[in-house]
């Protein structure tokens, strides 16, 4: 995925803002009403997601 440098820090909004949704699935899931998947799997999504946020933020940063 090729994008360019002044685009990634809204990229890694985009990616950390969804990582928080995973964790509120999660939190709904862990009460007993599973979304889709287990709440375990939506934290394993959120700390995918959180991570490629930081990673792309921390790339944006570093080039610039």
């Amino acid at each position: 995925m090729f994008m360019r440098d002044k685009d990634k820090p809204m990229v890694s909004k985009v990616f950390v803002i969804l990582s928080v949704i995973a964790v509120v699935f999660s939190i709904i899931g862990a009460f007993g009403a599973d979304i889709y998947l287990a709440s375990t799997q939506w934290l394993l999504i959120a700390g995918v997601l959180a991570a490629w946020g930081v990673y792309l933020l921390l790339e944006a940063e570093f080039r610039s």
